[in-house]
């Protein structure tokens, strides 16, 4: 009976190891691409903090459309896009992430957020309103 629990015990750590290490694969430095011209925008780069994931502008590309995050809520109002935490507050979720938050620095508008990995170089990143079928998705590609 003892080594039963023993058993159970080493394959929980061991799946819930894996599970972390997998969910770790988003931490990095991701591309965006504008949704109409295709054009890279910018480069995040995704971290974690206090158990939780979060997203920050690390450096502005040419097609970019903005420098600033002028109809932001909050502490975000009018700052500058570079080094701003766009995602924020993501936890595991299986295989995805989240629970958190994405800003759209264009219009300003904060949406629930999912992320997770197509493969090993694209981040599927989605922001909804309400319902997940309610949103739309970008693809961020590994930048190297």
């Amino acid at each position: 009976m003892n080594k039963y629990w023993i058993i159970c015990a080493l394959l929980i750590v061991s799946s819930s190891h894996f599970l972390s290490a997998q969910n770790n694969d988003v931490l990095g430095l991701w591309i965006n691409r504008d949704d109409k011209d295709g054009r890279q925008k910018s480069v995040l780069e995704i971290y974690m903090k206090d158990g939780m994931l979060f997203g920050k502008i690390i450096e502005l590309l040419p097609a970019a459309t903005t420098k600033v995050c002028n109809n932001c809520p909050g502490d975000k109002a009018g700052k500058s896009l570079i080094q701003m935490d766009i995602l924020w507050n993501m936890k595991p979720d299986g295989k995805e992430w989240s629970g958190g938050q994405i800003v759209d620095p264009k219009n300003g508008k904060v949406y629930s957020c999912i992320i997770g990995l197509e493969s090993p170089e694209r981040l599927n990143v989605r922001g909804y309103l309400g319902f997940s079928l309610l949103g739309r998705t970008q693809t961020w590609e590994r930048k190297h």
